[in-house]
């Protein structure tokens, strides 16, 4: 399914409200924006929920549109202990947004990971309280990894592989060398951690998504001899505090966006990395739900932002895409539980 058809069917059944059209930019907080959700297609829905479900993520909603043939799942953490447990879907971080076309499954599709040729999307993250449990545990399932624990010399880090092949990272909340040796892993304590995109350009990323999105650095990871350098981003004035395994002290937050920037892209000509829903599609778009739509959208107009479809666009009056430096699309969702309206998603 083209995504155009798919925003416009999501658009139609999300909500029959109307908003007032905005007039300043006043009415909206940036910090009370959230980064909601990432979305991946997918070929069959039945074995990807089963693999992020082993995961401990919770189904927190689905969306059906037979008439278009395809259905969204939103997975999250829900456990009593996480974040957002018990909110809204639009009032949480961290979500994971899986898109089923209809007869995928029964086909030769294969969803584009976004690290084999053509480039963009990353992977997205879960930290974990024993990593080398929780390793054992994806592996004992029947799932192979990108990456082992003890593949390289990086054992503090692993790559799952989803259904489709998508990278899942796995990092840890406690100090490695605590975990060792403990065979019990609590998945009710798991944090969908970060999505990772590819970014050309990092000043031109970091700013965008500070002044534009309002969000804040958290953590820069500086690797000069491998030649690149990671940037986590997120809602919420704190920042790591606590180095969890001696590299990352944001491992017990969720989410974060981060860029990876590969030295020299910057000075490349044209356009570097593969947004997702070109072809070969795959990843699709992060979401960030806002305290007034309206005005929200209003505030990034007003900041000279690209947008893929306004609010204004067509019927659709309540879903907007902006797209960043990159050309990866960024859905605006009203954050329900921020805003007192007739209809809810």
């Amino acid at each position: 399914m083209q995504a155009a058809t798919r925003i416009k069917a999501l658009a139609n059944q999300l909500t029959t409200r109307t908003y007032a059209t905005a007039t300043t930019a006043a009415m909206t907080d940036p910090s009370n924006y959230k980064f909601n959700h990432t979305m991946l297609r997918v070929k069959d829905p039945k074995k990807s929920l089963a693999f992020y479900k082993h995961l401990g993520m919770s189904e927190v909603n689905k969306f059906e549109f037979p008439d278009n043939k395809f259905d969204l799942y939103f997975l999250a953490y829900d456990a009593p202990g996480a974040p957002s447990h018990g909110k809204h879907w639009t009032d949480r971080e961290g979500i994971i947004e899986l898109t089923h076309n209809y007869g995928t499954e029964d086909s030769d599709w294969k969803a584009h990971n976004g690290n084999k040729q053509p480039q963009g999307f990353g992977h997205v993250c879960v930290s974990v309280d024993n990593i080398q449990a929780a390793c054992k545990r994806i592996s004992d399932a029947g799932y192979t990894f990108q990456k082992k624990l003890e593949d390289g010399r990086m054992r503090h880090i692993a790559f799952a592989l989803d259904p489709d092949d998508y990278w899942v990272e796995i990092i840890a909340q406690n100090p490695v060398d605590k975990t060792e040796g403990v065979t019990t892993t609590d998945t009710a304590t798991y944090r969908m951690n970060h999505t990772m995109i590819r970014v050309k350009d990092k000043d031109k990323s970091i700013k965008f998504y500070e002044d534009v999105m309002g969000m804040n650095l958290k953590r820069t990871s500086e690797n000069e001899a491998a030649k690149f350098n990671l940037y986590f981003l997120g809602y919420g004035s704190e920042s790591g505090n606590k180095s969890a395994n001696g590299v990352n002290p944001t491992a017990e937050k969720e989410g974060l966006l981060e860029l990876t920037w590969n030295y020299g892209t910057e000075k490349e000509e044209g356009k570097v990395y593969h947004d997702g829903n070109a072809e070969p599609q795959g990843f699709g778009h992060i979401c960030v739900s806002v305290d007034d739509l309206d005005a929200a959208c209003k505030r990034m107009d007003d900041k000279g932002v690209e947008w893929k479809k306004r609010l204004t666009d067509g019927r659709m009056k309540n879903v907007a895409f902006v797209l960043d430096p990159d050309g990866y699309w960024i859905e605006v969702v009203q954050n329900e539980s921020l805003k007192a309206a007739p209809g809810k998603y």
